[in-house]
C-alpha cells in the first residue's frame, strides 16, 4: 500500500485529487480525531467525576455555568499547546528548552510533574476504592494491582494501539447523560443554573470553583497535547516523505486547521460529559441530601436512575475505564517533559530500551503515585484535592505558553491570533483569581 503511494506521489496532478477526497466526508471528519480527542476524554478522569459529583451534590445546579465559561478557555488553552506541536514541530518541554532559560524549563516541568505525581495517587485511589465496592478486595491490593496493569501498558503497547483504546473508553461517561435525564430535573433550576451564575463568597465554593476549573484546565494535558501532535506529525512525515515538497506553508495551515477541529470535538465532549455529572448528581444527591460526597458508595447513587442496582457497576466501570485514561496521559506527560527538557529520546512509540529515562519517568511517577494513594487517605476528597491543585498550579504554565505562543521566531506566521490571547489571558486571569480568592477565603 505505502508503495502504491510512493508511487502516485510522483504525478503532482494525480496526487493532490487523491488527497483532497481522502480529506472529505465524514470519514475524513473521523480520521483527524486523535490527541485532541484522547486529551478531551482523558480530562473526565476519576478526579473530574469526583469533582464533578462533589459540586452537583453540594450545590445543586449552581455550578453547572462553569461549563459555558470553561469551554472556550480550555479549547483556546488546549489549541494553542497543538499549534506549537504543529508549528514548532516539537513538544512544550523541548520548545522551551530551546528559546528559553534552563530555570523557566525546569520551574515549568517541576510544577508539572508535583501536580502529576498527586493526581496519579488519586486516580488510582479512585479507581481502588470504586473497584472494592463491587469485589471487597482490599484496597491495598487494588492499587499496586492497578499500577502494574497501567504500566505493562505504557511499556508495552504501541502508540497507535493505545490511541485506538483510549479513545473508546470515554464511552462508558456517556451514562451520566442518560442519568441526568431520567433523574428528572428541574427545567427551571437547569436554565438558571446554567444562564445565572451565583457567586459565592465561601470557601467550600470557591474551593469547588478552582477545583472545577483545575480538573478541566490540568497542566499535563498541555504537555501531552503538544507532545501527542507532534509526535503524530513525524509519524506523517515518516509515511508520506513526498509530502514535504507540496509547500510548506499549505501542509502547516491544513495541519493547523486539522489539529483544531481535533482539539474543538475532544473539549466539547469533555465539557458536555461535565455538564451531565454536575447535573445528575444535582438531581440526585443534592435532591436526597447527600451534599458532601465521602464514599465511592455515595458518588454511584448518582447513577440509580439509569442503572438502579447496577449503578456501582456502571460507576466502577466509569471511574476504572477513565482511570486507564487518564494515569497513562499524567504519566506519559511528565515523561516527555523531562525527556525533552533533558534532549534524551522519548516517545510513547519507541521502546523501553531506546527511551530509558522516558519510561523511568513514567515508572518512578507511577510507583510514587502508588505509595501516596496506599496512605490512609479518604479517596473522594485526594481526588478532589488534586484538582484543586491543579486549579492553583495551571495560571503560571497558562502564562508560559501564551509567552511561546507569541513569540514569532517560534510560531512565526501561525503566533496567536487576538482571539487565542484573549481567552488564553482570560484563563489565566480567572484561574488565578479564583485561586487567590479560595486561599484568601480560608484566613477571613
Amino acid at each position: 500500500m505505502e508503495q502504491q503511494l510512493g508511487r502516485r506521489s510522483e504525478s503532482h496532478a494525480t496526487t493532490l485529487p487523491d488527497i483532497e477526497i481522502r480529506n472529505t466526508g465524514p470519514g475524513a471528519f473521523f480520521r483527524k480525531l486523535g490527541p485532541g480527542l484522547v486529551t478531551g476524554a482523558a480530562d473526565d478522569d476519576p478526579s473530574g467525576i469526583a469533582t464533578y459529583s462533589q459540586a452537583g451534590a453540594a450545590f445543586g445546579y449552581g455550578l453547572l455555568w462553569t461549563a459555558l465559561i470553561s469551554l472556550p478557555l480550555m479549547i483556546a488553552v488546549q489549541l494553542m499547546c497543538a499549534r506549537v506541536g504543529v508549528v514548532a514541530k516539537s513538544g512544550l518541554a523541548s520548545t522551551l528548552r530551546e528559546h528559553y532559560s534552563r530555570s523557566l524549563l525546569w520551574f515549568a516541568c517541576a510544577l508539572l510533574i508535583i501536580a502529576n505525581t498527586l493526581n496519579i495517587a488519586a486516580d488510582l485511589a479512585g479507581m481502588a476504592a470504586s473497584a472494592h465496592l463491587l469485589t471487597g478486595v482490599p484496597r491495598g491490593i487494588l492499587v499496586p494491582l492497578f499500577a502494574l496493569l497501567i504500566l505493562g501498558l505504557l511499556i508495552f503497547a504501541s502508540y497507535e494501539s493505545m490511541a485506538r483504546v483510549l479513545k473508546w473508553f470515554a464511552l462508558a461517561l456517556f451514562a451520566y447523560i442518560v442519568a441526568g435525564i431520567l433523574a428528572h430535573p428541574s427545567i427551571v433550576g437547569v436554565l438558571k443554573g446554567t444562564f445565572l451564575p451565583r457567586l459565592q463568597w465561601d470557601k467550600n465554593y470557591l474551593l469547588t470553583c478552582v477545583a472545577i476549573l483545575g480538573t478541566t484546565i490540568s497542566p499535563y494535558l498541555f504537555f501531552w497535547q503538544a507532545s501527542q501532535v507532534a509526535e503524530q506529525e513525524e509519524h506523517i512525515r515518516a509515511r508520506f516523505p513526498t509530502r514535504r515538497r507540496r509547500g510548506e506553508l499549505r501542509r502547516t495551515g491544513r495541519e493547523l486547521h486539522d489539529a483544531a477541529i481535533d482539539t474543538e470535538s475532544g473539549m466539547f465532549v469533555s465539557q458536555i460529559i461535565m455538564f451531565f455529572i454536575v447535573l445528575t448528581a444535582g438531581a440526585t444527591l443534592n435532591k436526597a441530601g447527600i451534599t458532601d460526597v465521602q464514599t465511592a458508595d455515595q458518588a454511584a447513587r448518582a447513577l440509580k436512575p439509569l442503572a438502579g442496582p447496577l449503578a456501582y457497576w456502571l460507576f466502577t466501570l466509569g471511574i476504572v475505564g477513565t482511570g486507564m485514561l487518564g494515569v497513562p496521559v499524567l504519566a506519559g506527560s511528565a515523561a516527555y517533559a523531562v525527556a525533552e527538557a533533558g534532549a534524551f529520546s522519548g516517545g510513547m512509540d519507541k521502546k523501553p530500551d531506546g527511551a530509558r529515562v522516558f519510561y523511568g519517568v513514567m515508572g518512578v511517577a507511577i510507583v510514587v503515585g502508588t505509595i501516596l494513594a496506599l496512605t490512609d487517605q479518604n479517596s473522594m476528597k485526594m481526588l478532589l484535592w488534586s484538582a484543586v491543585l491543579n486549579g492553583v498550579l495551571a495560571p503560571p504554565l497558562i502564562v508560559i505558553i501564551l509567552f511561546v505562543c507569541n513569540n514569532e521566531k517560534i510560531m512565526g506566521k501561525y503566533k496567536n491570533g487576538r482571539w487565542l490571547n484573549m481567552l488564553g489571558w482570560s484563563a489565566a486571569a480567572i484561574m488565578g483569581g479564583a485561586a487567590v480568592a479560595m486561599i484568601a477565603s480560608f484566613f477571613m
